[in-house]
């Protein structure tokens, strides 16, 4: 018995995750992060946080990454 509601309830966690990143991402699309041809490290940046935030944005949340500084590594010698 004790398994059957421990696999209830991660799985009730698991649509619940599935379903406020999917709300994220309607976020998102609605802010039309999509449809730029921008492709930084600052606009991915800011699709994930705002996919991340998910129902948050509906009350005010408003993510963004203004600068991201990658260190790309050099090939030793």
């Amino acid at each position: 018995m004790a398994m059957t509601m421990r696999r209830r309830s991660s799985g009730i966690i698991g649509v619940l995750v599935l379903i406020w990143l999917v709300i994220g991402v309607v976020a998102a699309v609605q802010r039309d992060y999509f449809k730029e041809s921008d492709a930084t490290c600052a606009t991915a940046g800011t699709i994930a946080l705002t996919i991340v935030s998910g129902p948050l944005n509906y009350a005010g949340v408003n993510p963004k990454v203004d600068d991201c500084n990658v260190q790309i590594p050099q090939p030793s010698e």
